[in-house]
């Protein structure tokens, strides 16, 4: 580990970079700032507004657009100043991460710090870097032609993407940290594969309940409206019928409801599970921060249906689920290798 050290910091410094990116882009979200910057010039966008002509010049340009047309055409120059501030954080930090990433990444090809295996691994995390950039700029075009609002699959995929962008750095400092190979845990890997395909399609389903703004119907617990287990609007918005989850807000809601129920049992039969078997105290550490971490999700989520998304509690909503990735990241490298 220890000629490593540098390279394991770099890694750990892009997932915590990663993880504050995330954090002020659910602002942006929750706080309907993401449209306020309608163009991406990657050098000359790196500045905010400096002078007053330059703020009336980017308001004009935002006046050009259907959010400001269609919702916000009350607004005055400092309304408009307060949802720049977030999008164009949200970006400044993306650039930062591009410079953190790249720059650190040729210093450790220079030296030879990489080996064969982590090169390959770090050139992928740069082209996955890379992606993720071109996904923000493509999620935010869409909300600039007729609908004043972002495509929730575009959403969905630059949001998936961060979360597994960080989720590989960290995997990639662990095979550092931990270089030594021993026998994986065959019964409770597989499970943990399933149980990490199930998480992140939860997270997708979260950012599909975002984009729709989904979470501000159906705010009661454990039943949807009406006292119904299955309300109708699930299966009667959109045709054809399965469209409904995938597009219609009680149906989104409705999996990413009921599929939390799935991803708290698997948790909770992992931690069961894992008692019948031999495991390292780095194991058992692993399973005992996902419990934790599942149950805190899964009561941030019923709270924030039941007050209709609060802006504290959707942030914190969304940073637990980056938390409990890295937990499920970190518990199945323990049982993988």
């Amino acid at each position: 580990m220890k000629e490593n050290k540098s390279v394991i910091y770099w890694l750990f410094t892009g997932c915590i970079l990663i993880f504050i990116m995330v954090l002020v882009g659910g602002i942006t979200r929750l706080t309907h700032s993401g449209l306020s910057i309608s163009n991406y010039n990657l050098i000359s966008g790196t500045l905010p507004p400096l002078n007053a002509e330059e703020w009336q010049e980017a308001f004009d340009l935002y006046k050009q657009f259907p959010e400001y047309q269609k919702l916000n055409s009350h607004f005055t120059i400092e309304d408009f100043k307060s949802i720049f501030f977030w999008e164009w954080l949200h970006r400044f930090i993306g650039r930062f991460i591009g410079i953190v990433f790249i720059v650190p990444f040729v210093y450790f090809l220079v030296r030879k710090k990489l080996n064969k295996a982590t090169l390959k691994k770090c050139l992928l995390l740069l082209g996955m870097g890379a992606f993720q950039g071109f996904l923000g700029w493509y999620m935010v075009k869409s909300g600039l032609v007729n609908r004043p609002d972002v495509s929730h699959f575009r959403l969905a995929a630059h949001l998936i993407t961060a979360f597994i962008t960080c989720a590989y750095s960290f995997w990639v400092a662990l095979d550092l940290i931990y270089p030594e190979r021993k026998p994986a845990v065959p019964g409770l890997k597989k499970i943990l594969q399933i149980a990490l395909l199930l998480l992140i399609t939860q997270i997708i389903w979260g950012a599909f309940v975002a984009g729709l703004d989904a979470g501000f119907i159906h705010n009661f617990w454990p039943f949807m409206s009406e006292g119904k287990l299955i309300h109708e609007t699930v299966y009667m918005e959109q045709q054809p019928f399965l469209k409904n989850f995938i597009e219609g807000k009680s149906g989104v809601q409705f999996i990413h409801r009921y599929l939390a129920y799935i991803v708290v049992a698997i948790i909770i039969y992992i931690h069961v599970k894992s008692k019948g078997i031999t495991t390292t105290e780095l194991q058992k550490r692993g399973i005992q921060y996902l419990v934790i971490l599942v149950l805190i999700q899964f009561a941030l989520g019923v709270f924030t249906l039941l007050l209709a998304v609060p802006l504290w509690l959707g942030i914190a909503h969304q940073i637990v689920a980056f938390l409990l990735l890295g937990a499920m990241t970190f518990t199945l490298h323990r049982f993988s290798k």
